[in-house]
């Protein structure tokens, strides 16, 4: 069965092996998530459940939302993420997802929104070179350097790495292992690093392992 929870990053720390070898992890939040809609191929075209994650005030949920929630008569939720799975038979509205559906040695991917880093130019952007700083580069040695190619196309090329807003989008890193399951407090250890700052909402699904 196909597996997916929505979690909160709490952070990154150290565990141990059995061998005594130091796996550095990072800690997650999973759950627990209530199924707020479930869509079906007859109705909807394809199966898939909504996962609702994070407790919300009703004064900051618009009227739609709300209507939404009192459909499902489920609580209000912050965050909500549709998951696409082949069998959705196992999960019902007001059904509860909890960090338990997975297991150590799990291969998952896990997506969130990188950190936001405001307007960067292209050496920050881009990890692009600068101009030497000694004769002739005057006030331009962080400048991009050539934009077009003149009168012909009279146009900066499509994919030019130009100056603009840094980070805040979606990444997802692949292949990440599940390393420790706290299914009394829904925590997951899973190894590396994954994508967020501290406190962000990510998304986990199990996936094949890839070469």
């Amino acid at each position: 069965m196909q597996k997916g929870i929505i979690g909160r990053k709490i952070g990154m720390t150290q565990i141990f092996d059995e061998a005594g070898r130091v796996i550095p992890v990072t800690v997650v939040e999973a759950g627990p998530c209530v199924v707020v809609q479930k869509k079906t191929v007859e109705n909807d075209g394809y199966d898939a459940v909504q996962l609702g994650f994070g407790d919300i005030r009703a004064k900051r949920v618009n009227k739609p939302l709300q209507g939404h929630f009192k459909k499902a008569d489920v609580a209000f939720k912050r965050t909500l993420k549709e998951f696409r799975f082949d069998d959705c038979s196992a999960l019902d509205v007001k059904g509860i997802v909890k960090a338990d559906i997975f297991a150590v040695g799990d291969i998952v991917d896990v997506s969130g929104t990188s950190k936001g880093k405001g307007y960067a130019g292209t050496i920050k952007r881009y990890n692009g070179r600068r101009l030497k700083e000694s004769h002739g580069s005057g006030p331009v040695h962080r400048h991009a350097g050539s934009m077009g190619a003149c009168s012909s196309p009279s146009r900066i090329y499509k994919g030019k790495k130009m100056p603009g807003h840094m980070g805040a989008e979606k990444v997802t890193i692949q292949n990440l292992e599940v390393v420790k399951v706290d299914a009394e407090n829904n925590l997951i250890a899973i190894k590396g690093a994954v994508p967020g700052p501290k406190n962000g909402t990510v998304t986990i699904v199990d996936c094949v392992k890839k070469a």
